[in-house]
């Protein structure tokens, strides 16, 4: 192959843009990276050599023809824990099928300025959309973008063109989870909950007060965790001594393991004493012993239908949005619960 010919393959580069546009290769990157200083006059000249060679022509038609930067910013709590971090993946795997890109920030816990902060971050890079998945309840005072807003989880005050709401419904799936144990024959259930600045932590200790009042059952002391396998452990060395507990709702399922640990060890037996439910389907739920039984979320249901929400008000932003489709409720039974040891009259 000569040397012309292996020119002609070689996929362009941003050198190649300048040369052809009259302009720095500095300038290039500026207009791709959407940064300031740069003229209507060279934007357009750089846009219309990028196309010109194919040099990521996509996403240089995109923005010459709409305005738009084709990306969507996501503010995360930055954890491991499984419901955020699955959260995340749901998004990242709904954007790629619309050939938006994320750019994400991280909030840390016990940050009250944190997604102030981070929404910030995002509108200066010039997102055409914004995902809130953070699920703590920090801060105060209304939030401000000027791009739509699609929140995951309870909604905070928020001034933006348009705000839309999607989630996992966990105060149904926990009031589901509960409603089985009773069906059981279980004369209550307790709840282990998971730490109350979280928003899904209050929904799902609400979707257990919301069935057990349903059947007339007063509602025992909910004992709270910190979301890990040792909180729910110690948790469970406390409810395992009240011979009273045959049936707990956890409301994850790392602290409904723990909790499984500290009833064996007290000498008591899962489930022919006491029946466990947990909350996500982690992959390893189905592993332990016994295999727990557990509410699924519904993650990438839930992030597809509130993307398509979002893109939707980027595109189309004076057309109706189209109804959210309604979420699955799975309970996946295993081995971890039983009828109740004493028939509930």
């Amino acid at each position: 192959m000569s040397t012309d010919e292996g020119k002609q393959a070689r996929a362009p580069r941003s050198v190649d843009v300048a040369r052809l546009a009259g302009v720095s290769q500095k300038t290039v990157s500026r207009v791709f990276n959407n940064e300031q200083y740069v003229s209507a006059e060279v934007r357009l000249r750089v846009l219309e050599a990028a196309e010109h060679l194919g040099y990521r022509l996509n996403n240089a038609a995109r923005v010459l023809a709409s305005g738009r930067t084709r990306s969507i910013g996501v503010v995360s709590l930055g954890t491991a824990l499984y419901g955020p971090a699955s959260m995340l993946v749901g998004i990242e795997r709904a954007a790629r099928c619309t050939g938006y890109a994320l750019r994400v920030v991280n909030t840390i816990e016990g940050d009250p300025d944190g997604v102030a902060g981070a929404i910030d971050s995002l509108l200066k890079q010039g997102v055409d959309g914004i995902v809130i998945s953070e699920p703590i309840e920090e801060g105060t005072g209304s939030l401000r973008s000027d791009v739509p807003v699609l929140v995951f989880g309870e909604r905070p005050a928020f001034i933006a063109p348009q705000v839309l709401s999607a989630g996992v419904n966990s105060e149904l799936l926990a009031r589901v989870a509960s409603e089985y144990l009773l069906g059981l024959g279980h004369a209550t259930v307790h709840h282990l909950a998971g730490p109350q600045q979280w928003h899904t932590a209050r929904d799902r200790a609400q979707g257990w007060r919301s069935a057990l009042r349903a059947r007339g059952r007063a509602a025992p002391p909910a004992v709270e965790g910190d979301w890990s396998a040792a909180s729910g452990y110690a948790a469970g060395r406390e409810l395992a001594i009240n011979h009273d507990v045959t049936a707990v709702f956890a409301a994850n399922d790392e602290m409904a393991i723990g909790l499984i640990r500290a009833i064996a060890e007290a000498g008591r037996r899962v489930p022919d004493d006491v029946s466990v439910v947990g909350f996500d389907d982690i992959p390893i739920a189905a592993y332990v012993i016994p295999p727990l039984t557990t509410m699924r979320q519904p993650f990438d249901a839930v992030t597809k239908g509130g993307l398509e929400l979002l893109i939707h008000a980027i595109e189309k932003p004076d057309v109706d949005p189209p109804l959210p489709a309604e979420q699955p409720v799975e309970l996946v039974v295993r081995a971890s619960t039983a009828p109740s040891p004493i028939r509930a009259r």
